[in-house]
């Protein structure tokens, strides 16, 4: 699978989103497969072993996708959405496995971005100015973020390993 850069603004966008419905969970999936890997649905059916590429359209237009291909279809993307869809379905807030690294400068500004933007769209929900859906997707970034420092903190005392390959 080709990896193509995104731009530093896209990925943080992308490493972020929740889904708010399957149906979008899935679209989203494909487009990230697009803009991130160049793969259209055809090699993503190609790279998910499908004899052709109409039985994922179908199974996609339905929304029928078989359990155990949605790991299959996950990793075709390059993104999880379907997981994180259906985590935050549950009441379950999903954050990635932090290895206990010091945070930098950066990790600190887009965490004071995230907390700030979570505090702006709570005051324009109160006031009438923004909708449930978007005030809910600042809230579970802003936890999100402030979950990976948690974890990350208590992981300090016994960080994991960082392998560099060095030639």
């Amino acid at each position: 699978m080709s990896r193509n850069r995104l731009s530093p603004n896209r990925a943080r966008f992308w490493k972020r989103h929740v889904p708010t419905s399957l149906r979008a969970a899935v679209d989203d999936s494909l487009a990230y497969a697009l803009e991130a890997h160049n793969l259209s649905v055809e090699q993503i059916a190609e790279l998910m072993s499908y004899g052709s590429f109409w039985t994922l359209y179908k199974h996609l237009a339905d929304l029928n996708l078989k359990l155990t291909q949605v790991r299959a279809f996950e990793h075709a993307c390059g993104i999880d959405l379907l997981s994180r869809y259906f985590a935050a379905g549950a009441g379950r807030l999903v954050i990635d496995i932090p290895t206990g690294r010091a945070a930098n400068a950066e990790d600190m500004q887009a965490l004071q971005l995230n907390i700030n933007q979570a505090v702006g769209a709570l005051l324009a929900f109160y006031s009438g100015k923004e909708g449930a859906d978007a005030t809910l997707a600042a809230l579970t970034t802003s936890m999100t973020e402030l979950a990976w420092h948690r974890e990350n903190v208590r992981k300090s005392a016994s960080p994991e390993l960082q392998l560099e390959v060095t030639p």
